[in-house]
């Protein structure tokens, strides 16, 4: 059990790959990417993969590892990355964790939680519904049904909302009690490090973000991957609403806007995860990573 896997959360475009590489250097250690949306060959620049320059010579696992044609659910990678954590403590007795999608990193800590069968016939009602009368009639459901959970989920992604009424709808009970409960023991041991900014400052940051990816050719990106529109790896953030530009739906200033009203609705969904998260030791994203570093040796050696 003197093994130790550092754990980097926070809201997106708060700082994480900069802490995370940093880490890796002062601990000789490599990185496991949590991030769903960064799994995918053809996604790069809406979903701010480490650039080559960004990574400084650490090596990453789970980056753009996946087609967008292949399903990959969270339990496929909870199962992969838990052989690839136990492969690497063989010669490392410390690894780095990073990524802003809560389910996938507490997938890793923690394991998956489990859930009552699905009635025959539900997810093909919802999807139904989904096609007829669109997203937002999935979200007013989920909103009346869990409104917890919708507090939580991003619910601009389909298959979530659809994941999580389907076991409302089947069960009877909210899809948000059937979470948290007391799951796997691993052989390992956490250390959870937060980044966290006023908002104003981290909206900012997802402002300047989002026109850095618009310059950096994100919407070229999108044009590519228009045919596979409809595919649940591209329901996320960044792509939709370029793809509503495309299709003449809205202006490319409007798309942009939506982009970035997107992206600080997901942050404060992630923000509103993070809180129910225990154990965090939280830092304002100016502190000096090496004093971040110092912090966890300290309690990682308390710990031995």
């Amino acid at each position: 059990m003197n093994k130790f896997l550092i754990t980097v959360i926070g809201p997106t475009a708060i700082g994480k790959t900069a802490l995370a590489v940093s880490l890796a250097n002062h601990f000789d250690t490599v990185i496991i990417s949590s991030d769903s949306r960064q799994f995918y060959k053809e996604m790069s620049i809406g979903t701010a993969v480490p650039t080559t320059a960004e990574k400084k010579g650490i090596p990453h696992h789970f980056l753009q590892h996946v087609s967008i044609t292949t399903p990959y659910s969270v339990g496929d990678f909870e199962a992969e990355a838990l052989q690839m954590i136990h492969n690497l403590f063989q010669t490392h007795d410390t690894l780095i964790l990073v990524g802003g999608s809560g389910l996938y990193t507490d997938a890793v800590l923690k394991g998956l939680d489990t859930f009552p069968e699905v009635s025959p016939g539900v997810r093909e009602e919802l999807n139904q519904t989904l096609e007829q009368k669109g997203i937002s009639a999935l979200q007013q459901e989920l909103k009346a049904l869990d409104p917890e959970y919708f507090q939580r989920v991003d619910i601009q992604n389909p298959h979530r909302l659809i994941r999580a009424l389907e076991v409302c709808k089947s069960s009877g009970k909210p899809y948000s009690s059937f979470l948290g409960k007391p799951k796997a023991n691993r052989l390992f041991k956490p250390v959870v490090v937060g980044l966290k900014a006023e908002r104003e400052i981290l909206y900012e940051r997802i402002h300047a973000r989002v026109d850095q990816m618009m310059a950096d050719g994100l919407l070229e990106e999108v044009k590519k991957l228009l045919p596979y529109k409809d595919y649940n790896a591209l329901q996320t953030v960044g792509y939709q609403e370029l793809f509503a530009f495309l299709e003449g739906v809205c202006s490319k200033e409007t798309a942009v806007e939506t982009i970035k009203k997107n992206t600080r609705r997901f942050a404060k969904r992630q923000l509103t995860w993070y809180r129910k998260t225990t154990g965090v030791h939280w830092f304002d994203y100016q502190t000096p990573h090496h004093e971040i570093a110092t912090v966890l040796e300290e309690k990682i050696d308390l710990m031995k």
